[in-house]
This record gives structure tokens, C-alpha cells and sequence, in this order.
């Protein structure tokens, strides 16, 4: 990646959401960070919250997301801040989790929101810069980002596993890794507009091909490791090094898309001012034709909206109020499978081995998803709304399940909640850029993602962490048995029944405006 085009951007832009997610390897070192603070479960829950915080409220990194000065924007700016805020929140907890630095539960509760907001600006520049770059797929586009940044979970707990650290240690890996990863590719995260509507899509199915790899790969690791008990320590490191390999072929495609596109180019300029000359000849003779009535309808009114704007219609409250419910549900899941796996007798082991398949169900729905909703947007156009409403009620399935304690309803369980809480990842920032336009994106979507740790405080601090705790023996600082959960599983599973109902009201609000409006627009750049 010499030179800088779209194409380098999408790779780099993939490569640090490879290890830009932190937040959903809590998992793995809160039982060090809950013994080594004495913590009970609503305290740790406290912690998980802020982490929630973090990693959705993303407005800052919105806001300087949208900054253009001189009409140009700086992604390089908003990675750079997400680098320095990793750093800056998880070096503590090490310091905290190890006793070189104690801190209290609430400075402890700081430094989780510091390293967990790393997650926003890296994750807010990556896909803003890859949707103003391939603005026709940004269903798919957004789905590979953040596909990229389920699978980081994985990603990360794979290196930890190989290299044999403690979770402790873990905190420190997580402090450095991003940050290198990140100041290393920023150069090449930039926006490219000039050609964005000409390119081979031959390449776009290739960075999702790669995609899907990775998290094939890595699911045939799981399996193998942890579930059968084949691998051994060295296998371990040599599934590894072709992981890496994997991860890094982005970059092989991009080289591969920038020869392309040069070699074209040259043709293309030769017979650009013969176009132009038509184009302007056939503008000056239909100035006030349909067509021109019909491109201004598509760039004008709905869309475009600043925050204020899009705060003050319904439809961003629908999509605010589905987003709780199925966001806030599917973060008290995994933010509490630990725990739920130990109060059901699984081992450390089996647990850790939950929250790596949670990171492949995660990106099997973001990428799914985006997909899927590209396509029957373009062939039928139905809006994405109503996949929204679909995976919640998917994930209220899932809740029931687990709430049921039968055998195995734990790996089934968070299955469906894993893949319907990728889809919501996937859907929610490509609805808010379709409804509310392009602009203002990066603000919107993250007051949107608000509602993630706002669901999540609700149903894991004051349902799941309050019933766990009141179901614990006087005393004791565990609960075992089915008990512990099954309650808050059945108040979540109803939480995304009324969530479902939410979002298909949003369908149909928004049905006309996608025929008229989001459809014709994807028609215009066949």
C-alpha cells in the first residue's frame, strides 16, 4: 500500500478493525479484575457499564469525524485520538488488576470509559471513510467493517491463547496492540470521492470473500481447540502465523485494485472530455426536465439532516428505542457469560471458548446482514427497517433458550443473540445514513448507538446483576445453578418482543421513502 486510494483505504481501515475490539474480550479478564478488586457482581456490572458507555456513545468521535476544514476531511485525526485513548485507559487497569496502582471502583469505572471510547473513534472513522468511498454499497461496505471489528474479539483472545499470557497480562496486550496497529496504517484511512462511482466490483466480493475466510478459519480453530482438544502448542502458534496471513490479505487485494484502476485510467481521461462536452450539451437543452426534477428529489429534502434536525423526528426515536432493546440485551449477554457459564458448571475453559464463537456469530450477522439487505434493497427495495424488526424477535428466541436451562442452551442460546446482535450493527448505521444522509453521519449514528449502553445498564445492571446477586447465597459473592439467570433471560426475551414491534413500525414509516428515495438512488448508479 505505497500509494493512497480507496482501495488502500479499505484495507487499512479492515486491518485496524481486526484489532480494534477490545470491548468484547471483557469477558476474558473480568474474573481477574473482579478477584484481584474483590468486586461483587453488581460492582463488575458497574464496570461493564462504562465499558458500554465507551464503546457506543461515540458523539465526540462523531463530531470530529464530521470536522472538514477547507471541505476536506481528516480520519487520521480521529484514529490518532482513538490510539492515545487506548492507551490511556487500559495502561491503568494493568497497573490497577496487578497492584502496582490500585484505584477505587469509580476511578477504576473512568479508565474503562477511557479504553473503551478507543473503540468508537477507530471504529467511527473506518466506516464513515468506507461509506463516502463506496457510498452505492454501503450496506456491504459497513457489513465488512464491521464484520471486521466482531471477529477482533476473536482475533485477540487467538493471540492470547498462543503467546500463553495471563488475563492480566491480556489487559497489557490490549493496551499496546491497537495503538501500534493503528498509528502504523492511519496514513492510508482517507477519503477518496473523485472516482467513487467507476470501480470493479470483482474486488469488493474479494475483501468479503477474505472476510468470510477469517471467520471460517477461526471457527475451525474454536472447534478444534476447545471443543474437541486437538490442537497442540505448536499447531497453536502455526494456525496462528496463517491467521495473521489471512488478516493481511487485504492488502494484496488492494495493490491488486490500485494496478487495475491506474491502467484504466489513462483511458478513461483521454475520453473524458468527449463526455463532458455531450453531458453539458445535453444540459443545456433539458434544464428543466423531469431528470432534473428527479436528481434534486433524491439529494434534497429528507436526507442530510444535522443531529438536531434528525433528534426532532420520530423516526430517529423508533430506531433509538429498537436499538435499547436489541443492543442492550445482546451487550448484558455477553457481558455476563462468565458468570452464566459458572453458575451453570461451566469450566474457564468452555466460557472462553463461548466468547470467541460469540465474535463469529457477531460477524456472521453484521456481514450477513448488510448483504442481504443490499440485495433486496436493490431488487425489490424493502427497507432495512424491517430486518431490524426480524432479528429482534430472533433474539428474543435466543433469550428463551437460555432463560430454559435445558443442556447445551447456553451455546445455542447465545448463537441467536450473537448473530441478531451483529445484524443490528450492521443495520443501524446504514439506516441512519439512508434516512438522515451522509453529512452528519458519523454524529448521528453514534447518538444512536447511545441507546446501546443505555438498553445495556437497564438489563445488566439493574435486572441481571440485581436478581444474580439476590439470588446468591447470604454472603457469598456466586450464584450456581439455573436460577441465577433464568429470570432476566425471560424479561429480555419480552424487552425484544417490544423492541420487534418498534422497529416494524419504523418499516412502515419509512416503506414510502425508501421505494421513492433510497431505491431510485441505488437505480441511478446501474
Amino acid at each position: 500500500m505505497a500509494s493512497r486510494s480507496r482501495w488502500s483505504a479499505l484495507a487499512a481501515s479492515a486491518l485496524i478493525q481486526c484489532f480494534a475490539g477490545s470491548s468484547y474480550c471483557f469477558a476474558v479478564y473480568s474474573p481477574a479484575l473482579k478477584a484481584s478488586q474483590s468486586y461483587d457482581q453488581s460492582a463488575l456490572d458497574k464496570v461493564a457499564f462504562f465499558k458500554d458507555v465507551g464503546a457506543n456513545a461515540g458523539i465526540l468521535s462523531g463530531l470530529l469525524a464530521a470536522w472538514a476544514p477547507a471541505g476536506r476531511r481528516r480520519p487520521w485525526l480521529v484514529l490518532l485520538a482513538g490510539a492515545a485513548l487506548c492507551a490511556a485507559g487500559y495502561l491503568p487497569i494493568w497497573l490497577a488488576v496487578t497492584g502496582v496502582a490500585p484505584a477505587p471502583l469509580p476511578l477504576l469505572c473512568l479508565y474503562m470509559l477511557l479504553a473503551a471510547q478507543a473503540q468508537t473513534f477507530l471504529n467511527t472513522a473506518d466506516v464513515v471513510t468506507a461509506v463516502e468511498n463506496f457510498p452505492d454499497r454501503r450496506g456491504t461496505v459497513i457489513g465488512i467493517m464491521k464484520g471486521f471489528l466482531g471477529l477482533s474479539g476473536a482475533i485477540l483472545v487467538q493471540v492470547y491463547r498462543t503467546i500463553h499470557i495471563a488475563p492480566s497480562t491480556f489487559i497489557l496486550m490490549l493496551a499496546i496492540l491497537p495503538t501500534a496497529i493503528t498509528l502504523l496504517l492511519m496514513y492510508f484511512v482517507d477519503v477518496h470521492r473523485t472516482d467513487y462511482q467507476r470501480y470493479n466490483k470483482k474486488f469488493m466480493d474479494a475483501f468479503s470473500l477474505i472476510a468470510i475466510t477469517v471467520a471460517g478459519y477461526l471457527m475451525i480453530i474454536i472447534i478444534c481447540d476447545q471443543v474437541l482438544k486437538i490442537i497442540s502448542s505448536a499447531v497453536q502458534t502455526v494456525c496462528f502465523v496463517i491467521l495473521l496471513l489471512l488478516v493481511l490479505s487485504p492488502v494484496a487485494i488492494a495493490v491488486k485494485a490500485q494496478k487495475t484502476e491506474s491502467g484504466k485510467q489513462e483511458e478513461e481521461t483521454r475520453d473524458q472530455a468527449e463526455r463532458i462536452g455531450l453531458l453539458q450539451e445535453q444540459i443545456s437543452t433539458n434544464a428543466s426536465s423531469s431528470s432534473d426534477e428527479r436528481c434534486q428529489e433524491l439529494s434534497t429534502g429528507k436526507e442530510n439532516m444535522n443531529l438536531v434536525q434528525a433528534m426532532c423526528k420520530l423516526n430517529f426515536w423508533l430506531l433509538f428505542l429498537a436499538m435499547s432493546c436489541g443492543m442492550g440485551s445482546g451487550l448484558a449477554t455477553v457481558n455476563n457469560i462468565s458468570q452464566i457459564g459458572g453458575s451453570l458448571g461451566y469450566s474457564t475453559k468452555e466460557t472462553s471458548t463461548l466468547v470467541s464463537l460469540w465474535s463469529i456469530w457477531n460477524f456472521s450477522g453484521r456481514f450477513g446482514v448488510g448483504y442481504i439487505s443490499d440485495h433486496f434493497l436493490r431488487s425489490r427495495g424493502v427497507g432495512r427497517p424491517f430486518f431490524i424488526g426480524v432479528t429482534l424477535l430472533v433474539m428474543s428466541l435466543g433469550h428463551a433458550i437460555i432463560a430454559s436451562g435445558i443442556p447445551a442452551s447456553l451455546y445455542v442460546g447465545s448463537v441467536l443473540v450473537g448473530l441478531c446482535y451483529g445484524c443490528q450493527w450492521a443495520l443501524m448505521p446504514s439506516i441512519t445514513s439512508e434516512i438522515f444522509g451522509l453529512n452528519h453521519f458519523g454524529t448521528i449514528f453514534n447518538v444512536v448507538a447511545v441507546a446501546s449502553p443505555v438498553g445495556s445498564y437497564i438489563l445488566s445492571v439493574r435486572v441481571v446483576g440485581y436478581i444474580y446477586d439476590m439470588e446468591s447465597p447470604p454472603g457469598a459473592r456466586a450464584c450456581s445453578g439455573n436460577h441465577c439467570f433464568a429470570l432476566s433471560f425471560v424479561i429480555m426475551a419480552c424487552v425484544c418482543v417490544v423492541g420487534s414491534a418498534v422497529a416494524f413500525m419504523l418499516f412502515v414509516r419509512t416503506r414510502r421513502f425508501y421505494k421513492r428515495v433510497v431505491y431510485a438512488r441505488l437505480q441511478s448508479f446501474l
